[in-house]
């Protein structure tokens, strides 16, 4: 299927590293990938990035679409003045960033797809990966931050502006006295769970913390509280969880999803009666992206494809 697509670019823009791409879908299909730190100066990173695309023209041909995957806060909404930049951010440098409007004017007459990182990872599960035949859905990546985004009958949820899962507010696990770790908000769920939250608590880096470290049984309550409060809020057919913080240091991955869902399912306590939350199911109901890292560049293509498909 994939083969019979369109070549077009793309760009996941994380809050760490911007990806870009060429290519017609699924990993398999990415034809080149590259990456380049976000740093604090959008005009130099996003200037690499055309410099980039433009260079695989010369090889591929002209793109006929650009996807463009962001971290947010972002504006999503085609009337709005400031459709297509990046808001109100916390990353230094980009509070402001109208990154729509520069890769349009390096690509003029192009289609251009846009949405939130998360919300674009989302589609590439949709179409590609764990989330195929779904129409209800959540993808949650949890790394330097936390977002979420979600499908309701087939469609991103937009809104006022789009879903802000990461900052949902938590309770402290019994009587943990961690203030929490987000400069916002503290105790909300990036505060708990983000990477750089986690570092503080265990006062090292991820990927030394032991797998017997306290952390991570605070860490993976933490996580089945915030993804419990979603499921009963959205109810959702499946959550798939991405981003760095999924793979757990020492611990690993599989570990860390089966701490997760064992206290998922003590959380809901037999509330939501359901054989996709029973033991058993919470292993197909909570689960790591089946496009892995790639999930986020994949939606990107995606965006860029659909925005070609509808004429824009």
């Amino acid at each position: 299927m994939s083969a019979n697509l369109p070549i077009v670019g793309a760009i996941e823009a994380g809050g760490t590293k911007f990806v870009c791409a060429v290519g017609r879908g699924s990993k398999s299909d990415l034809l080149e990938t590259d990456e380049f730190p976000t740093g604090s100066d959008p005009q130099a990173v996003i200037g690499k990035v055309v410099d980039w695309l433009k260079s695989r023209e010369a090889r591929f041909g002209t793109l006929p679409a650009i996807g463009i995957a962001s971290f947010g806060p972002v504006d999503l909404d085609p009337k709005s003045p400031t459709y297509g930049y990046i808001t109100t951010t916390p990353k230094e440098g980009w509070k402001n960033t109208d990154i729509v409007g520069a890769v349009r004017r390096a690509f003029p007459g192009r289609a251009i797809g846009f949405d939130t990182d998360v919300n674009g990872a989302a589609l590439g599960e949709l179409r590609w990966g764990y989330a195929r035949g779904l129409e209800d859905f959540i993808y949650v990546t949890v790394g330097t931050g936390i977002g979420g985004g979600g499908f309701a009958r087939g469609r991103p949820l937009h809104g006022l502006v789009h879903p802000e899962m990461g900052h949902i507010p938590l309770p402290p696990v019994g009587d943990d006295p961690f203030p929490g770790n987000c400069r916002i908000h503290g105790r909300c769920w990036e505060g708990f769970c983000a990477g750089p939250a986690i570092e503080r608590r265990a006062g090292m880096p991820g990927k030394m913390i032991p797998a017997d470290h306290p952390v991570w049984e605070l860490t993976t309550r933490s996580m089945a509280q915030a993804l419990l409060t979603l499921t009963y809020v959205l109810s959702p057919r499946r959550i798939i969880i991405g981003g760095s913080v999924r793979k757990a240091g020492r611990l690993g991955e599989d570990a860390f999803f089966a701490m997760i869902r064992r206290h998922f399912h003590e959380l809901n306590n037999g509330y939501i009666s359901s054989p996709a939350l029973s033991p058993e199911g919470l292993e197909r109901y909570i689960v790591p992206p089946e496009l892995g890292d790639a999930a986020g560049i994949c939606g990107a293509v995606a965006l860029g494809q659909d925005a070609l498909r509808a004429g824009g």
